[in-house]
């Protein structure tokens, strides 16, 4: 694994992030990984970087709100976050570090969750601006922990469990490859061949239908660009991995239902077997068979979550997809899957949105909110239609992309 480690350490930092403009590390970790956390302090600190450590303890989250109001909720300090605007305002990198941590949140108040998270949100008000708008740099990546590894394979021992999870996570990052970056760099630029296709059909709107009975169509802006991870001359990748090609709806034109295919797990508790029904853009129903009231506290975290701000095509072949597990984490299961999202869309999706204003491009259809909650969509039977300027094309067909 170290070996391993290293390899995962310099694709963060050499290849994900850009630090030409900046000196300075934030990053954000659960205690539980805090030994990874130490190898890439050293590694960033030997390359002239002044590293910030942002700890949480998911224990201690699930104590507080085990024993608190929800009107003391924004008196608690471990749930401000307002260091992010302090080195935001700097003009550091931020590298976010998830572990899951399975079930562990069960028998909280889904409503203290969702406020929680919506004070989280509140208190980092410069660092999400300048997210949005492309003025920092940014990296979501994923580490496992050992409580995660024992939910995923219960009838192992902890550390053959631990094993198995960590190696499952490497070959997902390409960090099991003799050269990782390398390997990223091809993949990307299959990736940016897909997204050049994609915006040369000029689609209008797409049509999703599987067998689970999704009959969604979702509406595009006319400024609408299709993306990919390592855009801007590949010099950043946000998230890792990434095997997507996306864009953002037009926040007004969804109509129909979807069902999730895979569960979705938000702030450690777990939301499954879901579905939900737009009309013009909004979400006007909803269900779950687990955790549906965490699901309404989502839609309903601010007027933005009604509405969908991205949708991203990922092949049922794409190397996740191809291990046919489940890690139960958004940052790896998007990469399975087709997924969309409820909330902000994104301005580089919008011709020229870096450089337009929030009430600009809200009229262009780009959805603004706090939150940003992706889910699974995908499946072996999915099929979606575009309608473009030349008619109707089937740019998915089983699951798989149909435009090579």
């Amino acid at each position: 694994m170290e070996d391993v480690d290293k390899k995962y350490i310099e694709l963060l930092l050499k290849r994900c992030m850009n630090f030409e403009n900046t000196d300075t590390l934030f990053i954000a970790y659960d205690v539980a990984i805090h030994e990874f956390v130490m190898k890439l302090k050293a590694y960033a600190e030997k390359n002239k970087l002044k590293v910030y450590l942002k700890p949480s303890d998911i224990y201690q989250k699930k104590d507080i709100l085990s024993h608190i109001k929800k009107e003391d909720l924004k008196k608690e300090e471990y749930f401000t976050s307002k260091d992010w605007d302090e080195y935001a305002k700097k003009g550091a990198a931020f590298l976010m570090l998830a572990s899951e941590f399975p079930k562990v949140m069960d028998g909280i108040k889904p409503e203290l969750i969702s406020e929680a998270n919506k004070i989280r949100l509140e208190t980092k008000k410069v660092y999400r601006e300048k997210q949005k708008n492309n003025e920092l740099v940014w990296l979501i990546a994923v580490y496992p922990n050992k409580v995660w590894a024992q939910a995923m394979f219960p009838n192992l021992k902890e550390d053959k469990a631990y094993e198995k999870l960590y190696n499952l996570m490497m070959k997902a990052t390409m960090c099991l490859e003799d050269n990782p970056i390398k390997c990223w760099n091809e993949q990307l630029k299959k990736q940016s061949k897909l997204m050049q296709k994609l915006n040369n059909l000029k689609i209008k709107s797409l049509h999703y239908t599987n067998s689970l009975g999704t009959d969604l169509y979702i509406g595009l802006s006319e400024l609408a660009k299709w993306q990919s991870a390592g855009e801007n001359d590949f010099k950043m990748i946000v998230n890792m991995p990434s095997y997507e090609v996306f864009t953002s709806p037009d926040y007004r034109k969804t109509n129909g239902i979807v069902y999730a295919s895979k569960p979705l797990v938000y702030n450690s508790s777990l939301i499954d077997k879901f579905w939900l029904k737009f009309k013009d853009g909004k979400v006007i129903d909803y269900g779950a068979n687990v955790g549906k009231d965490l699901l309404k506290g989502i839609i309903e975290g601010d007027e933005g979550s009604h509405y969908l701000g991205e949708c991203a095509l990922v092949d049922k072949n794409s190397p996740i997809a191809k291990l046919n597990f489940v890690f139960g984490e958004t940052c790896l299961d998007e990469n399975a899957s087709c997924h969309i999202a409820l909330g902000a869309g994104f301005p580089e999706c919008i011709e020229g949105g870096e450089k337009m204003k929030t009430s600009e491009l809200k009229k262009v259809g780009l959805n603004d909110s706090q939150n940003h909650v992706d889910f699974m969509i995908g499946t072996n039977d999915l099929k979606i239609e575009a309608e473009t300027e030349k008619g109707n094309i089937l740019i998915f067909k089983n699951g798989s992309f149909n435009i090579d």
